[in-house]
């Protein structure tokens, strides 16, 4: 439901209702009211408000007056109310289509009689699950290979500026399935030391130096505060990683924590396998780590 809007409306208008107001609540002159506005308020206008209407998403001219626009934007608002899809509330989330194998998996990690190496076993295949579907997000160009029968097949060739980025410690169990996927893919780490609730300290960083130039996957399979993300994620683009070609990878998260991330950064693609409520995420983090 992000939605910028620019209320726009005639200059001397504008002004017009300036003079009223001035000379009639703060019994200033009209020479007064014209003197400040050409040299502070309309330069003003033009150098920082005017600049921001390129970036709106609706544009109301006459502003309160126009009933049509403001009654378009209400719609719009009680149709994104209405739908209870997080997908198409917020277009920068996606979540893993749940099917019954994939239902299944999340019973099995989530029983208290489940055993460790069982555990460890249906968590690889969900994060292999999730690090599959995070690969089919990067961009691909059209290739024309020849096939053995002599034939042409129109396909897509794989982005080939990769890397993985794994948030010490939990990260690290998502790296074989990443390297399972691309073969010799750099992989990056990032220790972050939580201090508090709110409180983030950078304690190490290894990224490749070409990181600008590559295409990140983010890997953290349990969002729990989500400031530990955030903070990953704005290291990155710190070191020049354009938003929009990040991934985060994530096995679980609750909905308010994945709510933080995608609000936090309109470019970011966020990949969770499942969304969980509050009242049974404590649970699953303890036996998760």
């Amino acid at each position: 439901m992000n939605m910028k809007i620019f209320v726009d409306s005639d200059a001397d208008v504008r002004l017009a209702r300036r003079i009223r107001r001035d000379t009639g609540e703060k019994g200033r002159d009209i020479g007064m009211v014209l003197d400040q506005y050409s040299k502070f308020v309309k330069p003003a206008f033009d150098d920082f408000i005017l600049p921001t209407k390129k970036y709106a998403d609706i544009i109301i001219p006459r502003g309160g007056d126009n009933h049509v626009a403001i009654d378009l934007i209400v719609q719009h608002i009680r149709t994104k109310l209405g739908q209870h899809d997080l997908c198409k509330i917020y277009p920068n989330l996606y979540v893993i289509h749940s099917t019954f194998q994939i239902r299944g998996m999340h019973t099995l990690v989530r029983d208290s009689q489940t055993t460790k190496h069982d555990f460890v076993f249906y968590s690889d295949r969900l994060i292999r699950l999730v690090v599959e579907h995070g690969l089919g997000h990067l961009p691909f160009t059209e290739k024309q290979v020849i096939t053995p029968t002599g034939s042409v097949y129109t396909g897509v060739d794989f982005c080939k500026r990769l890397c993985g980025v794994s948030v010490i410690r939990s990260g690290e169990s998502m790296e074989n399935a990443l390297r399972a996927c691309c073969k010799g893919i750099k992989i990056g780490k990032i220790l972050i030391h939580r201090e508090g609730d709110n409180g983030q300290q950078l304690i190490y960083e290894k990224l490749p130096q070409d990181i600008s130039e590559r295409h990140v996957l983010l890997l953290d399979p349990i969002l729990g505060t989500g400031n530990s993300a955030v903070h990953a994620i704005n290291l990155l683009i710190s070191k020049g990683v354009p938003e929009s070609n990040i991934i985060f990878l994530n096995l679980i998260s609750v909905s308010r924590r994945c709510f933080k991330l995608v609000l936090a950064f309109h470019s970011l693609k966020s990949l969770f396998a499942f969304i969980l409520s509050d009242s049974y995420y404590r649970d699953f983090t303890l036996f998760f780590l």
